[in-house]
């Protein structure tokens, strides 16, 4: 009996079709199984064998090959019943179908409603086959009987397409792009007040950028309203085939118990009780979860109406009870309300006041302040000394940013950043946010010019003269200042920006905590960093000397180049700037009248408001031109 032999496992059948030893040329020359003709082989040499060797491996070779017509049957059946527990697994999908008895059906007064749940149950069908599908990719595992072992099996299952692969992809280009033009707008709104023409042509490119990305936001959102159309229906017919089938298991509930049906109170509380218990037994649901939840429904109308019909019956004996328990309650709930709404109405107040203040001490925010302007004297005595820290060049060019900041962004960030802070917790992020503010660059240039030599000849007297080359050394300096703004969107979260612009917008509550004068130019000043002798300002004439030194000059060529621009520019501010320059005065560089000017005045106790009267001369007067 061959099938009396142990059997072979998996791994040793595989390796049979690999390893089989070469048979006899008897028995290669035998019909396979099924009378295919072997193909013809070349014959092996006789191997030396005990008496009997040849039985023996004749005897092997056959088991070997039924054992592998059984793995292939076993192997076949496995793959059978895989598909028939996949058919099954799909016919056992949820499903919101009622399934109703003959005796259901024949009755009249439920005809209606189960005729409405056939359909909606037909129509979220419908819905459902109509939801995108892709194909996933199944790993199930299956034991094999004949080998004794499990095996895993991979197979493609269609289900439906989550919504999230409908979201469309980010274009990796849309941040920097949107980042360059933030930089952009940020430029040139802080020089569009000294100018209205550039603020008209920008106020019109802006309203033109507003209308092309509102058109392709709505692109876009009919795009993705398109592709969640299914969906959309999908939850539509659901929830209608949740309402037909709860109206059915009322209106049974009714007929089985005709009871409750005369008191609209009863059929109120009896129709919620079925829409929570139906919901409930839904969301447990399994392979039946519709007739399951309509079973477990149907039992708990039965309880209920027992139960409101106890409830009604008390009431009829106790109404006067009844109606000063009501009444106790809903003073109860408006008293309750009423102080409710005073504690949230003051909490919010106070928290609206607090979380749009510096949280630091103002003697930390001061000297913090005074830290980083420290940093920009020190940068600013740098650049002054250029020439004397690098001799050598015959030309020194100058490309230059405004050195100065607004101390309230400072302030804003420092206090997103870190809420509470002093000048030592603080310092390590002054040299960070300082590294990234200014940036100071050299670069040497040399060019080849030429110059004319004569000579003269001691034996002719002739003179000569021809253009003899050299180098020109040139040191170019430039200095780059990018903004506090841009640097808080770029290492805040977006909850901390958030924050940032809260304070920046208040000011902390503390607008003139820097030693500023009205931010909106407002009624009040501070003059502190002004001198006075014998009660007035003696001013300062010889900056007006030395600006109308200049009448007759055309092009304006020193004023603009020096203030960094490469051709020419009509700018009053800049002029004001160059004359402070030269007349030895530390105010920075400022074209940006509101964004530079002012602020560098109001953060160092030099601002007068509008209508102060000792003005003196040398004075710089800003006009708010609206």
């Amino acid at each position: 009996d061959l099938h009396s032999f142990p059997t072979r496992r998996s791994s040793d059948l595989a390796d049979f079709a690999k390893t089989e030893a070469p048979q006899p040329p008897e028995q290669a020359a035998q019909p396979l199984p099924g009378g295919a003709a072997p193909a013809p082989t070349a014959a092996a040499p006789p191997l030396p064998h005990a008496p009997g060797a040849e039985r023996e491996q004749d005897t092997a070779a056959a088991e070997r090959v039924l054992e592998r017509i059984d793995w292939a049957r076993t192997r076949k059946a496995s793959k059978k019943a895989a598909r028939k527990a996949q058919a099954e697994a799909t016919a056992k999908e949820i499903s919101s179908r009622l399934q109703f008895t003959d005796e259901e059906r024949a009755t009249p007064e439920l005809e209606r409603y189960i005729r409405k749940s056939d359909k909606a149950a037909d129509r979220l069908d419908a819905a459902k086959a109509a939801i995108p599908k892709e194909k996933k990719l199944v790993r199930e595992r299956t034991f094999d009987e004949a080998t004794g072992k499990g095996k895993t099996r991979l197979r493609f299952e269609e289900r439906e397409k989550p919504i999230g692969k409908n979201k469309p992809h980010n274009n990796p280009l849309s941040r920097p792009a949107q980042e360059a033009g933030i930089f952009v707008h940020n430029k040139i709104h802080s020089v569009e007040k000294d100018n209205s023409g550039v603020e008209g042509a920008h106020k019109s490119e802006e309203l033109a950028e507003r209308g092309a990305k509102y058109g392709a936001r709505k692109v876009k959102e009919g795009y993705r309203s398109h592709k969640l159309k299914p969906y959309r229906a999908a939850a539509k017919a659901e929830k209608a085939a949740f309402k037909a089938n709860v109206d059915f298991q009322y209106h049974k509930s009714i007929h089985d118990n005709p009871q409750i049906a005369g008191n609209p109170l009863s059929r109120f509380m009896q129709k919620q009780q079925i829409k929570r218990q139906y919901a409930k037994s839904a969301r447990k649901g399994g392979a039946k979860t519709a007739q399951k939840a309509a079973e477990n429904t149907r039992k708990a109308a039965k309880k209920t109406a027992e139960e409101t019909k106890k409830a009604i019956a008390f009431v009829g004996r106790h109404p006067a009870g009844v109606c000063i328990a009501v009444a106790a309650l809903l003073l109860f709930i408006m008293v309750s309300a009423g102080l409710s709404s005073c504690g949230s109405m003051f909490s919010g107040l106070m928290n609206g006041i607090l979380g749009t203040s510096y949280t630091s001490e103002d003697s930390d925010l001061v000297a913090t302040e005074n830290n980083y302007a420290a940093k920009e004297a020190e940068l600013q005595q740098q650049i002054d000394n250029i020439e004397s820290t690098h001799p050598g060049y015959d030309e020194y060019r100058y490309d230059l940013d405004s050195i100065g900041h607004n101390p309230h962004e400072l302030a804003s960030y420092l206090t997103a950043l870190l809420q509470t802070y002093t000048p030592q917790s603080a310092q390590a992020e002054l040299n960070r946010v300082f590294a990234m503010q200014y940036t100071l660059t050299l670069t040497e240039e040399t060019e080849i010019r030429y110059r004319t030599e004569t000579s003269t000849d001691p034996e002719t007297g002739e003179t000569t003269s021809e253009e003899v080359p050299y180098e020109y050394h040139i040191l170019n300096v430039k200095l780059t200042n990018k903004p506090i703004s841009e640097i808080a969107e770029e290492l805040l979260t977006p909850e901390q920006l958030e924050m940032y612009r809260v304070y920046l917008e208040t000011s902390g509550n503390k607008p003139l905590i820097f030693g500023g004068g009205s931010p909106d130019m407002g009624a009040s000043e501070d003059l502190s960093g002004v001198q006075l002798v014998n009660g007035t300002r003696p001013g300062n004439t010889a900056v007006v000397d030395l600006a109308k030194r200049q009448v007759g000059n055309v092009g304006g060529r020193p004023f603009w180049s020096w203030y960094g621009f490469n051709s020419r520019v009509e700018w009053c501010a800049c002029f004001v700037s160059w004359c402070y320059n030269q007349a030895g005065k530390s105010e920075p560089r400022f074209a940006g009248c509101q964004s530079q000017g002012v602020p560098w005045f109001q953060s160092r106790g030099q601002w007068g408001a509008r209508g102060y009267e000792n003005i003196a001369p040398g004075d710089a007067i800003f006009f708010d031109w609206d």
